[in-house]
Parts: structure tokens; sequence; C-alpha cells
């Protein structure tokens, strides 16, 4: 039985101040005072009976028992979002909305193909698109932000309460202007590779570990001209107009390279290669728009990177 007590309100805020791991922030996003956030995450743990986040420093952090309450929380949520969705539809005459979230190698050389299918189907569904860091598009799939994440293939720990579908495999390769000294085969790359800015991605991302495997293990401890990024954009324009090196997943250049803007080092990253595929939440029915778009998704995929 449901108890009385539990409102939409102690939910959201305690999707929010897990998502933000801030009480601070999570006020400042659902307009309220610090106090009131306090207050409403105190009547939650009372209704509980347990507590739900802890202190860890200057921050929070949410408990074991918040976790497993964040599952069923942002499944709610979710449900919630899609029942007026489903009255606004019934009104608007649109179709529901499928979020999905994707990493900037599915949106480059995927999402295109993928919605242009799905184009074709004339559902009516209206589709929004989030391109990030594959920890973050995971986290807005937990609480219930997005439908579906087209990306890696976590860590254990962080696939709890989901479920995942291998489309392909993708490597990690050392890309490089048109033209780069490297290329010509006259210098050791290893030796060298600190000669020049080198374009890595964040530690928050999740071929970092990947890179910094293959990296050590090619004796490189460290690079003293590295730039930390996300940005397919910055990446892309900075290593044209210099002697950079993105070290990047193959399917963000591989448009890039195909045309003869950039090329990659002769270098066998073939270590790096992990799987990319669908992700959901587990307990999720997919709607039949989303089930439609997963399933062009899958083709594009077949076309595009061939499972290997």
């Amino acid at each position: 039985m449901i108890d009385a007590r539990v409102k939409f309100r102690h939910l959201q805020t305690f999707v929010e101040v897990a998502r933000q791991k801030s009480v601070m922030k999570a006020a400042e996003l659902l307009h309220v005072s610090q106090p009131a956030v306090t207050k409403t995450i105190r009547e939650l743990e009372e209704v509980l009976g347990v507590a739900v986040f802890e202190r860890e420093g200057r921050g929070i952090r949410i408990t074991r028992y918040g976790e497993v309450f964040l599952r069923h929380a942002g499944a709610a949520l979710t449900a919630l979002r899609q029942g007026l969705d489903s009255v606004s539809q019934e009104r608007s005459g649109d179709g529901p909305p499928i979020r999905i979230g994707a990493l900037p190698t599915v949106s480059t050389r995927i999402m295109p193909r993928a919605m242009a299918l799905f184009l074709k189907e004339e559902t009516g569904a209206r589709i929004k698109i989030v391109t990030g860091e594959n920890a973050v598009l995971l986290e807005q799939l937990r609480v219930g932000d997005l439908d579906l994440v087209v990306g890696r293939l976590a860590a254990p720990d962080k696939m709890t309460g989901f479920s995942f579908e291998h489309l392909y495999s993708e490597q990690v390769v050392f890309a490089v202007r048109a033209g780069h000294p490297l290329l010509s085969g006259r210098q050791s790359i290893f030796a060298h590779l600190g000669d020049y800015p080198v374009l890595m991605p964040t530690r928050a991302s999740i071929i970092r570990p990947f890179v910094e495997r293959f990296l050590i293990a090619n004796g490189i401890a460290s690079l003293p001209k590295q730039i930390e990024t996300v940005s397919d954009s910055f990446g892309r324009a900075f290593v044209r107009s210099s002697d950079a090196i993105w070290i990047i997943s193959t399917g963000v250049v591989a448009t890039d390279i195909d045309d003869g803007l950039l090329a990659t080092l002769p270098i066998d990253t073939s270590e790096t290669k992990g799987p990319v595929g669908l992700t959901m939440r587990a307990d999720a029915i997919p709607s039949l728009p989303l089930a439609i778009l997963m399933q062009t998704i899958r083709e594009a995929a077949g076309v595009a990177m061939p499972k290997g």
C-alpha cells in the first residue's frame, strides 16, 4: 500500500538532489529555498524510516537505501510525465515525446541515418536528442529524463537497473590533420607524442580509462601539453588548424577521415575497443514509436558500423 504521506514534491526533490548531488543546486533548479529542500528530504526519510543522503566532506552522497529508492522514484516520475504527455498528445494530436541520449560518436555517425529512417515511418512522435558524456546520460536515464541512451557499455556497478543491447564495437584512434609531421613515419610516434598538444577525453568520459591504460602500456606516463575536452566541434577545429593530436572514438572523426580532412596515426589501438549499444531502464516498456526508433538505430548501426 502506498503511504499517503509521500507526495509528488518529495519524489521530485529527492530525484533532483540525487541528480545534482547538491541541496543548493537542486533548490536553484526547483526554484525553492535550501531549507525547503532539506525539510522535504527529511520528511521523505521520516516516511521511509532510513536516510537517503549522508554528508561527505562538504557535500552529500546518496546512501545505499537512497540508491534503491531512486530507481523507483525515477520510474514513478517518468510514468507521471508519460501520463501527462499522453493527455497532451490526445488534446493536441502530437505524437508522444521520445528523449534520446547519444554519445558524440553516435550523434555523428549513427543518429542522422537512424532519424532519416524513423521519419519515413511517419509516427508523428516528437524527438529530443541530447549529446553528452556516457556517465551524464546514464544518470539522466536513471532519473527518468531520458528514455534511451545510445552509448558505450558502462562498468558493471553503473549498470544496476539497466538493460544493454550490443550494437557494435568501437575503438579509440589518434586523429591528426592531413600532413601532420608524425604521419611521415620518420619519427617514433610515442617518443614524440609529448611534443604536440594532445586532446584527451575528460576524466568522467567512459573511454578515459581505456586511453590511460593504452598510454601507460606504451610508456607514456604523462603528457605535458594535454587538453581535456568532450567537444567534438572544438576538437575538430583545433586539430585541423594545428599539429594537435586528438585521442577520440573513431566514430566521431570517421566522416572527416573519409573526406581526407583528418587522418589517423598508424597505431594499433585495437585493445581500446569497447561495446556500444542501447541502454534502457530494465523495468521500462518502450512505446511503439520508441520501439520503431530503436529498430532504425539498429539498422543504421548495422550499415555504418558492422559488428566486430
